[in-house]
């Protein structure tokens, strides 16, 4: 009897000291590492990928997407100014534009309400918007297997009438995830609900309209994400034909996904731009370009993408450089790239477009 007084009063002490610990504890701070930091641990690899990029040319056999008629490469250099968005304005942004439950577009009359209240920071609306989404991919991973645990629950509301939606609000997961975990408690396979999504008649009555107002009422996991890459396409686009007016020879990603399909059966390797000349911009040797249609946060979840995505550019080409087509935060960095944002591109194609 002692032994059990003695193991309940352990178990009351660490309950205490793991309340006070978790009431002293200070809130994460926002963003990443400095530039700084990252460039003093990673400087002999930065240092690497220049001289790999200065030398590409002359190494056999010829780094992949180089044509074997390949003629002697000029040298081109580019001044590229950029404005980066302050990291306390980013991190304010980030406390405005993310409420509980909200996965979905935004009405009109919330996007005026975040115009309103970033009037006074250095970061625009567009810019904000795609920090919402930075954000809420982040959110929508790391929440994943919390999401996952509750399983059963969700399932028991929803089987008593509860809607997807609703769930959502309630628990602040989002919809599409929620209907896919209800459904995967329920029996179903991976690829039966994959063929359910893209065929959502083959729903009962009451599934199909769960999914529809689901997806509706979620912009991260939804299934329909052709309007995201038309636009990222076109934007590709502009990149790629700014620098061949200016004389650059270059080869484009849809060139390169087809030969390396070809040659190895998948894609390997294909950054947007691959230059097929010397280029420098702001003093740096740039092989290769990846273009990104949508603002460099400072969130930990795209920036570990960013820096994985990169890296195997960087291991083939050497430096290369990423450009946003609604700029970055000033405490971004990836070792090996240099950050740009489009000021110094003409974007009227894709103000034209009603899709951008």
């Amino acid at each position: 009897m002692g032994e059990k007084n003695r193991a309940t009063g352990r178990n009351n002490s660490r309950q205490q000291r793991n309340r006070s610990n978790n009431k002293n504890r200070r809130p994460k701070k926002y963003g990443g590492p400095s530039p700084e930091a990252i460039y003093t641990r990673n400087e002999a690899f930065i240092e690497e990928a220049k001289t790999r990029a200065e030398e590409r040319f002359e190494v056999e056999p010829r780094k992949m997407g180089f044509p074997e008629d390949l003629e002697e490469a000029k040298s081109f250099s580019f001044e590229w100014v950029t404005n980066p968005v302050p990291l306390r304005d980013e991190e304010a942004a980030s406390k405005i534009v993310i409420q509980r439950g909200e996965f979905g577009w935004l009405s009109e009359q919330r996007v005026d309400e975040i115009g309103d209240q970033i009037q006074d920071l250095k970061i625009n609306l567009d810019q904000s918007l795609s920090l919402r989404s930075a954000l809420l991919q982040q959110k929508t991973v790391y929440s994943h297997h919390r999401m996952r645990s509750k399983g059963k629950q969700l399932r028991r509301l929803y089987e008593e009438g509860v809607s997807v939606v609703d769930l959502s609000r309630k628990f602040d997961f989002p919809p599409m995830n929620i209907f896919r975990t209800i459904l995967s408690e329920k029996g179903w396979s991976k690829a039966r609900i994959k063929t359910h999504f893209k065929e959502p008649s083959k729903f009962k009555k009451r599934e199909r309209e769960e999914f529809e107002k689901a997806e509706a009422a979620d912009r991260v996991s939804n299934v329909d994400q052709s309007e995201t890459h038309e636009k990222a396409d076109l934007f590709e686009e502009v990149l790629a034909d700014w620098f061949e007016q200016k004389g650059v020879r270059l080869r484009r990603q849809p060139e390169m996904v087809a030969e390396q399909n070809q040659e190895h059966g998948r894609p390997i390797r294909t950054p947007d731009l691959l230059f097929l000349d010397h280029v420098e911009i702001n003093g740096e040797p740039i092989a290769w370009i990846d273009a990104k249609h949508y603002y460099g946060a400072d969130v930990e979840f795209q920036r570990k993408k960013m820096v994985k995505q990169m890296t195997r550019y960087i291991d083939e080409w050497g430096s290369g450089a990423v450009v946003y087509r609604h700029g970055f935060s000033e405490n971004m960095y990836i070792p090996g790239c240099i950050l740009l944002d489009a000021e110094q591109l003409d974007l009227t194609r894709l103000e034209a477009n009603p899709q951008s």
